[in-house]
């Protein structure tokens, strides 16, 4: 970080915003006094009610003051304690209270939270665990909370809960808060003022109405165009910031985004702009960010069924019960057509996709590829990982990432159709010789796609395949998977929890929960007309623009032990005992449109 300075007022929120690698965390660190190894602040201060924090021994006002809660909640949390001993834990240490009281204290502010028994971290779901990071950051009543990325690793629904219980404990508390995130749509709605950070230095600081009216930084601008949103036209690709975000390690003069800046000058390149106001630019942009000309792109036409899909059912077993991860789940996809399936973690999507590919086994019901079982692997049915990282063996170069399935299935003429790959993906030859480890996630994400296609597959499985990128990298790849879907005619299954990214590849879409497909439809007619609560509860849950629905509520239950009937009864506002009863069946509401529920919304989403 360098020359980055930001305030707080008294009860107000401030976000934080940018990129993997600007300094958003680090920031957060250096005023906890929790640096890493080797980290140190070398210049500046840090003050807080006219004492600076540089001067001070951290354990005095950490927890006490000023406390933060973490990212990766299951990290953050001592696998080995129950829950209420490690919300107990701050009090006894900075309030010196007695095991009885802290653990009294604990309860009470767990209860706050939402969590209303006790248990090991592991028994928890993803939004309790994050709860609990929550009442043990704020059960000492600090004046300042730093929540840092409180909500990344979770669904969308989970998401606006959490934030909604940190905006009321902010208000009725009066604290300050330091909203650290990746995501725009977030900060819009939930932050005071904003500052964007790139390279290690703030690009623009203001009060959010204005940045996001008047956005002077031309990163922030960029970075606000290249975000898929629900209102998005279909027909027009993404923008996208060309290149990656700079290396630290080798700093570059002059300004941090001139490589990557349409405007840059000379001047851009050669001085580092200073911070002027609120922004630090050479040469500022004018009026609202989204004010940027984008390529039209062509849909692929749609042609026979390639893919069926007819009652799948998969359960695993888990002690004398089994988990219901896939139940009944029947559709179809057409040559040239993306099929997106969306919904909630833990509704069965990824279970349905490795079974796609072959690399799991349906208990019943069966997967018809141009009319043949589908049994085992085969070359024309591909599958693009969730995490590159993880999907790409470290110990291998990527040239031979790239040739191995050729290698297997005997092609010849390998090294001209890897090459002809990396071209389609717009990589370069010199990636060949280097390690995954030596690329970036966008780059690791083109060789995932790359290798997906050496085989020159007719469909592609793509499972969460931009969740793991900054906002930037994943409008390139998104353009990229459009592009190539439409010059080699693919048919595609895109399985995301994000409903921007699947309106922006789909043409048809099916939303999940709990293991069974509740509604499908054109991606104009799902999002249109949404027919079932559970559909019109995740689109209101998206933080982005007014809301009109009723978000959905609570957290999914168990797929050991589903609820009877309508699995989606326990959190929906609309059910009877009809729907505890009897399970819906997939009616057609015209066109492609259906939808399984007794009580189907009418005139558009439910509002």
């Amino acid at each position: 970080m360098s020359n980055v300075s930001l305030e707080l007022g008294r009860g107000e929120t401030l976000g934080i915003v940018g990129e993997t690698g600007s300094g958003k965390s680090m920031t957060g660190l250096a005023i906890m006094g929790m640096l890493p190894a080797g980290g140190r602040v070398t210049g500046g201060t840090i003050d807080f009610t006219g004492r600076d924090l540089l001067a001070m021994n951290p354990r005095h006002y950490r927890g006490n003051d000023i406390a933060m809660i973490f990212q990766d909640s299951l990290t953050s949390l001592n696998p080995t304690k129950k829950i209420v001993e490690q919300v107990a834990e701050p009090v006894r240490l900075h309030r010196a209270a007695s095991r009885r009281a802290a653990r009294e204290r604990a309860e009470q502010m767990l209860t706050q939270v939402g969590i209303k028994r006790d248990g090991y971290p592991h028994q928890l779901s993803g939004g309790q665990r994050q709860r609990v990071m929550i009442a043990m950051a704020l059960v000492c009543e600090p004046e300042i909370v730093i929540a840092d990325e409180p909500t990344t690793a979770l669904d969308v629904t989970i998401q606006a809960e959490i934030l909604d219980l940190l905006d009321e404990l902010r208000s009725a508390r009066g604290m300050s808060m330091i909203l650290i995130t990746h995501d725009m749509g977030v900060i819009s709605q939930r932050a005071d003022r904003v500052g964007v950070m790139y390279g290690g230095r703030v690009a623009e600081s203001a009060p959010t109405a204005t940045l996001f009216g008047h956005t002077r930084h031309r990163y922030t601008r960029a970075l606000l165009s290249s975000i898929p949103t629900l209102a998005h036209d279909r027909h027009e690709a993404l923008f996208s910031i060309p290149g990656s975000p700079p290396d630290l390690t080798r700093p570059e003069p002059g300004c941090p985004f001139a490589p990557r800046c349409e405007a840059a000058t000379d001047r851009c390149r050669q001085e580092q702009p200073p911070f002027t106001g609120t922004y630090a630019c050479w040469h500022p942009a004018g009026g609202p960010a989204r004010t940027v000309t984008r390529e039209r792109i062509a849909r692929g036409k749609s042609g026979d069924t390639l893919l069926k899909v007819d009652g799948l059912v998969r359960e695993h077993p888990a002690g004398r019960r089994t988990v219901k991860a896939v139940s009944g789940v029947s559709f179809e996809v057409a040559a040239g057509e993306t099929f997106g399936l969306v919904g909630e973690s833990g509704c069965g999507k990824s279970s349905l996709g490795r079974m796609l590919v072959g690399l799991d086994r349906a208990d019943s019901g069966e997967i018809l590829f141009e009319g043949e079982k589908v049994t085992r692997p085969r070359p024309a049915v591909q599958m693009m990982f969730q995490d590159s990282g993880a999907a790409l063996d470290p110990r291998m170069r990527i040239g031979r990432i790239l040739r191995e399935p050729l290698v297997i299935q005997g092609i010849g003429d390998r090294d001209e159709r890897v090459r002809r790959l990396l071209g389609d993906v717009g990589l370069p030859e010199g990636v060949l010789d280097r390690y995954p480890y030596e690329l970036s996630g966008g780059q690791r994400q083109r060789v995932g796609l790359a290798r997906a296609l050496a085989l020159d597959p007719k469909v592609l499985i793509a499972d969460e395949p931009v969740s793991a990128l900054d906002v930037s990298i994943r409008s390139q790849v998104l353009n990229l998977m459009r592009r190539i879907q439409l010059e080699r005619g693919l048919s595609s299954v895109v399985i995301s929890h994000d409903l921007a990214v699947v309106r922006y590849l789909a043409d048809r879409v099916g939303v999940m929960y709990l293991g069974k497909l509740v509604e499908s439809g054109t991606t104009d007619e799902v999002y249109g007309s949404t027919a079932h609560p559970y559909t019109a509860g995740l689109l209101a849950a998206v933080p982005e623009g007014e809301k009109s629905g009723t978000r959905v509520r609570g957290e999914l239950p168990s797929s050991i032990d589903p609820p009877s009937g309508c699995r989606f009864r326990t959190r929906c506002a609309l059910a009877t005992e009809t729907c505890a009863r009897v399970e819906p069946p997939m009616t057609s509401l015209g066109g492609t449109h259906r939808v399984a529920c007794h009580y189907p919304l009418q005139g558009g989403r439910n509002g």
